[in-house]
């Protein structure tokens, strides 16, 4: 059987450029887009970071049965609906696949597809540092949402508390104290997990 190797961490820890480290090195792993109702960020394209949906979609794809997985966050900004849908893009007889996902999406795809398909990867990093890069992120935005990311920042402690990743089985954890050296341990433990 395929796997879907599962990247987590708290905002900031560098999720995203390890994902694209690991799609550069291994092009065979399959994509999964997950949805968004959330409103597109500067930079961003619909269907490469997530599919962004309004509720009108999510509602049709809950009511065929077809959502797997939803978290709601109640945001500065209103609710902020994340989800992943069975839209045919995975198939575990053919690919293995690599997605970017929070410990409960994680969990709820462990119980959808069993738990011996999704294999996660808990990327961590110092608070400090990336409290740093959130901030230097959101800058970059043409309207900064200030708030959010403090919110974002605080909720991410208790998400990913010691206590949920124990719960949740995750022991191995990827320190992304410099990124080569971390890139290298993370394609090492995929590569030994796909066979």
């Amino acid at each position: 059987m395929s796997k879907i190797f599962y990247i987590m961490g708290k905002s900031s820890s560098g999720k995203d450029s390890f994902f694209k480290e690991i799609r550069k090195r291994i092009p065979e792993l399959k994509e999964i887009i997950l949805y968004t109702t959330r409103p597109i960020r500067e930079g961003e394209t619909d269907g490469v970071e997530y599919h962004f949906v309004g509720e009108e979609e999510l509602d049709r794809l809950d009511k065929e049965g077809r959502v797997i997985e939803l978290r709601a966050y109640n945001t500065v900004h209103g609710v902020w609906k994340y989800f992943t849908a069975d839209d045919g893009q995975i198939d575990l007889e053919k690919y293995d696949y690599i997605v970017i996902g929070t410990l409960e999406s994680y969990e709820a795809m462990r119980k959808y597809y069993g738990e011996e398909a999704v294999v996660p990867i808990y990327v961590e990093v110092e608070d400090g540092i990336r409290l740093s890069r959130a901030l230097e992120r959101e800058k970059e935005q043409a309207y900064p949402k200030y708030a959010e990311l403090c919110r974002r920042f605080l909720a991410d402690s208790e998400d990913f508390s010691e206590e949920n990743l124990e719960k949740s089985g995750i022991m191995k954890k990827f320190r992304n104290m410099e990124f080569k050296q971390c890139a290298d341990e993370i394609y090492s433990y995929i590569q030994v997990n796909r066979k």
